[in-house]
């Protein structure tokens, strides 16, 4: 039986740390040797151009696609051993909206793992929602069912689901997309809130211009890590240039190894 490796380089009290890491769709990898470590306490912006794998890194993470090599650890455990610890906010197109729940039921999901399988959600459950809401801003919505909701609303609705789950570490995928100024600066309040608390959250992140008035950390990508560390010293006009030029070499000839792996033949 062959032995995993063991990745001593990566501080085993990062909040989340990616070693080696490719994903690939159809053979054509996505993402490669993704090699990062994320800072505690600390708001991170994950940026790159579309197709870059931002979301898929994000993916990944949480076991919800299949890794090509590599692997991810969370405070240097695997996620099914920490799930309680993380939540995430996906996409708020990837969503059904249509399902007949009101906006403080959505929240009380958030709730789940602590109760467990057999306990239903009750009164100090449904106040900790409320709460929740209120931090957003809409606890007037809470009765509302979640289709009826702008698409801002929604959007503070999920992001107060993760608020209901305590977590530590925060996933979230373009919480800031599509919604309006107000909403914007109630979310960023929110995630400012969060760091202050020794909370860690990774956002992707679109708007490259409030980059550095939101994050104080940032994770540049396009198939690779491009550049990560500080806004100060990662967020440069030469990274932004490497990051945005299109897609990294390397790609392609890593698109070819997988492609001759899946065939059998060897690189």
């Amino acid at each position: 039986m062959s032995q995993r490796p063991v990745f001593a380089e990566h501080a085993p009290g990062s909040p989340l740390s990616v070693h080696s890491l490719t994903v690939a769709y159809d053979h054509r990898p996505v993402l490669w040797d993704v090699e990062y470590d994320a800072p505690n306490a600390s708001l991170v912006a994950i940026v790159g151009p579309n197709g870059a794998g931002k979301s898929t890194l994000m993916k990944a993470a949480l076991a919800l696609v299949p890794l090509a090599a590599g692997e991810v650890r969370f405070w240097g455990k695997p996620f099914k051993e920490v799930r309680d610890r993380v939540a995430y906010v996906p996409q708020r197109e990837s969503v059904e909206w249509d399902f007949p729940i009101s906006a403080l039921d959505v929240v009380a999901m958030g709730t789940y793992r602590r109760l467990g399988w057999f306990r239903r959600v009750g009164a100090k459950e449904r106040a900790l929602s409320m709460r929740c809401l209120d931090r957003l801003g809409i606890a007037d919505l809470g009765s509302r069912q979640i289709s009826e909701l702008s698409g801002g609303q929604q959007q503070r609705v999920f992001l107060a689901r993760a608020l209901a789950q305590d977590a530590e570490l925060y996933l979230m995928d373009e919480p800031l997309t599509g919604v309006d100024a107000a909403t914007e600066e109630s979310i960023i309040r929110v995630l400012r809130d969060l760091r202050s608390q020794g909370r860690t959250v990774l956002a992707v992140h679109h708007d490259l211009s409030t980059v550095p008035a939101y994050f104080d950390h940032v994770l540049m990508i396009n198939g690779r890590v491009v550049s990560a560390g500080t806004v100060q010293q990662a967020f440069t006009p030469e990274t932004l240039r490497t990051t945005y030029a299109g897609r990294l070499t390397p790609m392609e000839r890593a698109a070819h190894a997988l492609s001759r792996m899946a065939k059998g033949s060897t690189p």
